[in-house]
């Protein structure tokens, strides 16, 4: 039984037509120059991609958690690296979504409604899982904010219009000083440094970010003063489906890869391949379905407006160990072929490991899930349930 809707199933399907024309037959060359791809800004606007978690009384799409999951999805099928783009620009909105003014949704989702890209600027150098160690300042000055910082891996941060940024209001509070900011790329002193070339995504554009004394006006700062690791985390469980999305469809992809390479080596269906070979094949059919309906089910929990940090921490986790490992099972029943960079699988490989480790490291996503396991009261069962869960008492 499918949990889309036919509304979602058509927009599924239109989101597969334009990941096959626009997507999968350039994803190699960009991913080979470690370029950026800005047309598909342009080809995307044409179906209002970049505005679809916007909400409609702000001139978007407004698809909800499971319909953007499906678009995410589709594009994870084609490039991680596009995909990267799309899932990242929604990060930044998502910081705004749950802290923003009405004026300052306005300000920020208007780019997107135009076809242009957000991105979210929290990563430091020293402070990647650890966001207290972060270094950027901001001081108030009158009406105004003055800002400084260095942060670094910052997706989309070349070409984005506007910016969520993360500095700190009073360094002595610590992480409690953390506040959450709306930058608008045309201010001054908002310099895009080094690009970052990377072994996999290298299609996404990941830069340096510096802010030199740049002022914003004090209606910038998002929620009050010192929320800012609360926005960062809200922000943070909101983004991780969209990297479980991408992965299931890097997942659904490798797997794929390997049918159509062994329908072809095994043309006469009364020739099987040995079983080592269908089993791995099982095991990753097992897992990617299995991803997948994780996901779905993360995705209407959002939808429902349930508490999803917990779930949310064990569906990227998932999802993305299940995108490196059907990925790595890929190559090595493709073999020298797999290995070899004619063939798409070495780049799903590559993309795979990213998955693992972008918008919280899966280690630090097994914190979450351990810390919010061990709050949880277990609940005393009565003797009769075990009984019946054993499925033994009672037995002739």
């Amino acid at each position: 039984m499918s949990l889309l809707t036919a509304e979602q199933k058509q927009i599924q399907q239109t989101a597969r037509e334009f990941v096959a024309k626009h997507i999968i037959p350039v994803a190699a060359e960009y991913d080979r120059k470690g370029e950026f791809h800005p047309f598909i800004l342009a080809e995307a606007k044409k179906y209002n991609y970049f505005s679809m978690a916007v909400p409609k009384e702000y001139g978007g799409l407004g698809y909800d958690a499971m319909t953007q999951g499906v678009v995410l999805e589709q594009w994870g099928y084609g490039c991680t690296g596009f995909g990267t783009t799309l899932a990242a620009s929604i990060l930044s909105m998502d910081s705004v979504m749950v802290s923003g003014t009405d004026a300052q949704k306005k300000l920020f989702f208007a780019p997107m409604v135009n076809g242009e890209i957000g991105s979210f600027a929290l990563t430091e150098p020293g402070a990647g899982s650890d966001a207290s160690a972060g270094t950027a300042t901001a001081k108030k000055e009158g009406e105004e904010y003055v800002l400084n910082a260095s942060k670094c891996f910052i997706s989309n941060g070349g070409y984005a219009k506007v910016y969520t940024v993360f500095a700190s209001t009073d360094r002595s509070k610590g992480v409690k000083g953390l506040s959450a900011f709306i930058v608008e790329r045309e201010r001054e002193g908002v310099v895009v440094a080094a690009t970052e070339h990377k072994l996999g995504i290298r299609s996404s554009n990941t830069i340096e970010l510096l802010l030199k004394n740049v002022r914003i006006p004090a209606d910038h700062l998002l929620g009050k003063e010192g929320e800012g690791m609360k926005i960062a985390m809200m922000t943070l469980d909101l983004g991780r489906q969209g990297i479980a999305s991408i992965s299931v469809g890097l997942a659904q992809r490798a797997l794929d890869e390997c049918v159509k390479y062994l329908q072809k080596k095994f043309p006469d269906r009364k020739v099987q391949p040995g079983q080592a070979l269908q089993f791995k094949l099982a095991d990753m059919e097992i897992q990617t379905q299995a991803a997948r309906q994780m996901l779905y089910h993360t995705l209407a929990m959002k939808d429902a407006g349930l508490p999803i940090t917990k779930e949310s921490a064990i569906t990227k986790t998932f999802c993305a160990d299940t995108a490196m490992r059907v990925a790595q099972d890929a190559l090595e029943i493709l073999g020298e072929y797999g290995y070899s960079t004619d063939c798409v699988v070495e780049k799903l490989v590559r993309d795979a490991k990213c998955m693992q480790i972008y918008e919280g490291t899966n280690q630090i996503q097994r914190l979450v899930v351990s810390r919010a396991v061990l709050s949880e009261p277990v609940a005393a069962k009565k003797p009769e349930d075990t009984a019946k869960t054993s499925g033994l008492r009672g037995a002739a």
